[in-house]
């Protein structure tokens, strides 16, 4: 079974930069893409990026990030990471890290297993 745990939210002025971590484990790690979403009560939630299994050839960025976020996967510690420049206050959200399907189109689908979340606020 896998196990996903995200670490490196934060408070954090606009203009700044955060990088998130989730580390997996278990089963099948190798075989899942790995995708971070974002929620925040009352709000739907949203696909930020997803990034393929082991080749990384596939990646995605949703519109309100791209250019300021990348995502990256190190296979040797079942780690990816979200890296986020530029914070503005919109950004501010739980971010969850998820095993999902990975489209350079759509962005990530078909979550299968979920971490707990990490708080990210930007905020001056």
């Amino acid at each position: 079974q896998l196990h996903l745990v995200e670490s490196g939210g934060g408070l954090v002025q606009p203009g700044g930069s955060l990088r998130l971590s989730c580390v997996a484990s278990g089963l099948s790690n190798d075989y899942w893409a790995k995708g971070w979403f974002r929620q925040a009560p009352g709000k739907e939630r949203e696909g930020v990026a997803c990034i393929s299994s082991t080749d990384e050839t596939t990646t995605y960025y949703a519109n309100s990030v791209k250019g300021r976020f990348t995502i990256s996967r190190d296979s040797a510690k079942n780690t990816v990471y979200l890296q986020m420049n530029s914070l503005k206050s919109e950004d501010t959200d739980v971010y969850y890290c998820a095993a999902v399907r990975c489209s350079a189109y759509y962005g990530p689908y078909e979550p299968d297993t979920w971490g707990l979340g990490t708080q990210v606020t930007v905020s001056s």
